[in-house]
């Protein structure tokens, strides 16, 4: 009889693995694969201490601890460790609490292993995101970024918090710099450890963050009230009201490319790497090649679109149980090249060179933290920030009530998408508008824009883009169907027909990935099968 295999958050059994639409394989490794990381950074306990002492300029390592085990947070793609600090003695306290976070990618989340370099590309631009929110946006509540490293040794601080003179040297240096028009570097000081025993025993091949940890009395994780309280309007209209004036903090400084911001290895913040989202590691993770490297950006959105549909392409390519059966795949195939088909009817003309707009694409119920009046008082966890398209500026899926981002139901986010316009719009007019048009002098409201793309049906085709595996479900029930209204024709022909556009040799692909799966699902039962 086949047997429950572990994974992170659950237990499952062969016959609910072999109808998921995931590979189920890699999953299964994830379990163990926490365990032993987990375990090495146990082992790595004195050697953390001493990063936060570092960082924070304590005077001895002994002035703060780690947490037990059993209070470490971790999600699917990090592991959180809190720091309390006992004695803030030489250094500068800058925050209300006496706890930190250390923060660590899971190597074994991020494709790591497929492509190397992918934990400190996260890393880097999620430090990129901090250091840009805290110069251009500071109304915009996030905890405090004490200092970062990269799993190659790379060491940043940040300036108030190195020892004194350091400090002054840089700050004076980057005033000099800006009195002459140069380049001046972020808040993030190169800070390498000096300790010979510290950098021996140092945690190799793995990089963190270091930040300020938000207490309770600063609020609370808007996931753990958002189940009893979400249909109650006095809160949902404070959450909404307090997320638009967040938005529209983000549309006042436009970037001129699509991409995300990372911070190189002189300190300096850049827009200089790819569009880095959660599907895009989810993908390499899978060891799927998305065929877009790190130093690549866009100036236009209908090529990102491309070059993200190529991602969609690439999954039904390389990821072994991406089909069911022939018919599974000639349905797939069409609807991607639908996708590329109908793009132009989404991406309107004088928007697909801009503006670009910074953007917080996690920005789910457990990394917004609010008051009892659902008052957002700080987001969290910002990784896989990026410029996108004004266009792809949405509210998240859940807001409506979803559980996932393929079951978003018209009418329920219907109601959710008026209400957020309307009030955004209100506070447009007692702020600015987001950025100026360039085909004409009227200005550019965002509110108008994300009218305009919930009409257009734009909100569903950039959800569709932004789930590999859910896309089908969105194309079916809220892309094709408008498009075919009213034709009085039969549209069973579409897969059989539509495929072959796809691209070249698809009998020959699919032969192939029929092989996969029958490997795959070989492969799938000897997981389960009980051994004697």
């Amino acid at each position: 009889m086949p047997q429950t295999r572990r994974l992170l958050h659950e237990e499952i059994t062969y016959s609910v693995a072999k109808e998921k639409q995931v590979n189920v394989l890699r999953e299964l490794q994830y379990f163990t694969q926490r365990a032993q990381f987990f375990d090495l950074l146990k082992s790595k306990q004195s050697w953390i201490q001493a990063v936060v002492a570092h960082h924070l300029n304590l005077k001895s390592t002994d002035a703060c601890r780690l947490a037990d085990t059993e209070e470490w947070v971790h999600g699917s793609f990090n592991v959180c460790i809190p720091v309390t600090v006992f004695s803030w003695a030489g250094a500068k306290k800058s925050q209300p609490g006496d706890r930190v976070i250390i923060r660590f990618p899971l190597p074994y989340r991020v494709g790591e292993e497929f492509r190397p370099g992918n934990a400190d590309e996260k890393l880097r631009c999620e430090a990129g995101t901090y250091a840009w929110l805290e110069g251009t946006c500071p109304d915009i509540p996030i905890p405090r970024l004490y200092g970062f490293a990269m799993s190659t040794g790379e060491t940043f601080t940040r300036i108030d918090c190195l020892p004194f003179l350091s400090s002054w040297w840089r700050c004076l240096s980057h005033h000099i710099l800006s009195l002459f028009g140069c380049q001046v570097p972020s808040k993030y000081s190169r800070h390498q450890r000096k300790n010979d025993v510290l950098e021996r025993n140092r945690l190799n091949d793995v990089g963190y963050l270091l930040i300020e940890y938000i207490e309770e009395s600063r609020g609370r994780m808007l996931s753990s009230t958002w189940a009893a309280k979400k249909d109650d309007t006095k809160l949902r209209t404070n959450l909404l009201r307090d997320l638009s004036k967040i938005y529209l903090s983000l549309c006042k400084t436009p970037l001129p490319k699509i991409g995300s911001l990372l911070i190189d290895n002189d300190g300096i913040l850049q827009l200089a790497n790819r569009p880095l989202n959660m599907t895009i590691q989810i993908l390499e993770n899978e060891c799927i090649p998305t065929d877009m490297p790190r130093g690549i950006t866009y100036e236009r959105a209908d090529t990102f679109v491309a070059d993200i549909l190529t991602c969609h392409d690439n999954r039904l390519r390389h990821q072994p149980n991406a089909i069911e059966s022939p018919v599974d795949y000639f349905y797939q195939a069409a609807r991607l090249t639908a996708m590329r088909t109908i793009a132009p009817l989404f991406l309107s003309q004088d928007l697909r060179q801009g503006p670009f707009i910074y953007s917080l694409t996690d920005l789910h119920a457990s990394n917004i933290f609010v008051d009892d009046d659902w008052h957002i008082t700080s987001l969290v966890d910002l990784e896989w920030a990026c410029s996108l398209p004004i266009e792809m500026v949405q509210l998240p899926y859940w807001i409506s009530g979803a559980t996932a981002i393929d079951c978003v139901d018209y009418h329920e986010h219907n109601e959710v998408q008026r209400t957020f316009v309307e009030i955004l719009a209100a506070e447009e007019d007692l702020t600015y508008s987001c950025s100026s048009n360039k085909v004409s002098s009227t200005p550019l409201k965002l509110s108008q824009v994300m009218d305009r793309t919930w009409k257009n049906r734009m909100f569903w085709y950039h959800l569709a883009l932004e789930t590999p595996t859910g896309l089908w479900t969105i194309f079916d029930r809220e892309i094709q169907p408008p498009l075919i209204k009213g034709s009085g024709k039969e549209h069973g022909y579409f897969g059989p027909i539509m495929t072959y556009y796809w691209t070249r040799n698809t009998l020959s692909i699919l032969h192939g990935k029929m092989k996969d799966k029958e490997a795959y699902d070989t492969q799938l039962q000897h997981e389960f099968e009980e051994t004697t």
